[in-house]
């Protein structure tokens, strides 16, 4: 039988294994950040409608710029985001990866370079990867928060062309503090110029502010974002960036013509009219996840401080043991890799429950 290894695949991919999370069949899955609750009925019902619509109209290419949906994407970071952004800043895409594969594909490349401080999402390096572009894993200090003077001298040494920042950091739910983002991108300035990308996939659940309003007078920044998360839409793949108007113009250089199917883009657009609905559910989750924080410490668990839909907690000897014997329990959590440390997705009060009560009898187990 043939092996991809069998193939003429480029030598970079050999050996390397696909992006994914375990999708099991289990009473609770907890383990890909997605928002737990269901579309409210009446968004369903204005999808349909917007969708019927544009069913109308699929013998002909969908709009290749998504000017309607771009407009009401800076409408929202605009209310959201205390920073007015046109339609001419934002651009969208499948999902905020291929927002990340667009920027990479135009400013990354082969014979140029990527850095991210790790550990973070690991979908930057997969990316680059695929675009040819090198990358330079970053450091982060004990507590996963970023080493300034470390990743200061890591820029101005390796001189990289696209600088990744992930804020709230995924896996770890930590925020970076816009002082530092700003010294990171005046280093980018400074080594090469780099592009600079704050992904903020998870922002709305944030105790802070979006970092937004730093895009003022920096044309090499761009903040990425998504509507799986906060807009409960992971299935939708919806992601969009805010920048420059002239980074704008430079991905479409890259993007495939049409990308973005109609039924995508009305889909968003009946989503973007009940924001305000889907955004309680984002304090009803914020407000679990700062319970699962208060009930895993309580409980004796390490816990890294959260701006995110998650909570990372630890610490193990075998985080895969661990990750196991929680499974074991019917709850689903997320083994990173990230030694002695294992993820949460904050979801239902019920389901919440049913994963503290897992741990709690694993803690005990585990300690004997």
């Amino acid at each position: 039988m043939t092996r991809i290894d069998d193939l003429p695949v480029r030598d970079e991919l050999r050996g390397k294994s696909p992006y994914g999370a375990p999708q099991l069949d289990v009473p609770v899955r907890l383990n890909t950040n997605e928002n737990p609750y269901p579309l409210p009925e009446p968004l369903v019902e204005r999808i349909a409608e917007r969708v019927r619509e544009a069913a109308r109209d699929l013998n002909r290419y969908p709009d290749r710029d998504a000017v309607q949906l771009r407009t009401e994407l800076a409408k929202y970071l605009t209310n959201t985001g205390k920073y007015p952004i046109g339609v001419e800043h934002v651009w969208a895409a499948n999902g905020s990866n291929e927002v990340i594969q667009q920027l990479l594909q135009t400013f990354g490349g082969p014979g140029r370079t990527a850095i991210g401080f790790e550990p973070s999402y690991s979908m930057h390096a997969l990316i680059a990867r695929g675009t040819g572009t090198g990358w330079i894993p970053g450091p982060r200090n004990e507590d996963f928060t970023i080493d300034l003077a470390a990743a200061e001298r890591a820029i101005a040494e390796h001189k990289p062309d696209v600088v990744f920042i992930t804020t709230p950091n995924n896996p770890t739910g930590n925020a970076v503090a816009p002082d530092t983002v700003l010294a990171l991108y005046e280093a980018a300035q400074a080594a090469k110029p780099s592009m600079v990308v704050v992904d903020e996939a998870y922002v709305e659940f944030s105790h802070g502010d979006s970092l937004l309003p730093l895009l003022e007078g920096r044309p090499h920044l761009v903040v990425s974002r998504t509507m799986s998360k906060a807009f409960g839409a992971a299935g939708l793949r919806l992601g969009y960036l805010a920048a420059d108007p002239a980074v704008v113009d430079a991905v479409q250089l890259v993007r495939l013509p049409y990308h973005l199917s109609a039924v995508t883009q009305a889909t968003a657009l009946a989503a973007l009219e009940h924001t305000d609905t889907l955004l309680k559910y984002v304090e009803q989750l914020k407000a679990e996840r700062d319970r699962l924080v208060a009930e895993l410490r309580a409980t004796g668990y390490d816990v890294i401080e959260s701006d995110a839909n998650f909570v990372q907690f630890g610490r193990f000897t075998d985080s895969h043991e661990a990750w196991q014997k929680i499974l074991d329990r019917g709850v689903l959590v997320r083994d990173n890799g990230v030694p002695g440390w294992l993820r949460v997705s904050a979801g239902t009060p019920e389901e919440n429950d049913a994963f503290l009560d897992a741990v709690r009898e694993v803690k005990k187990e585990l300690e004997g």
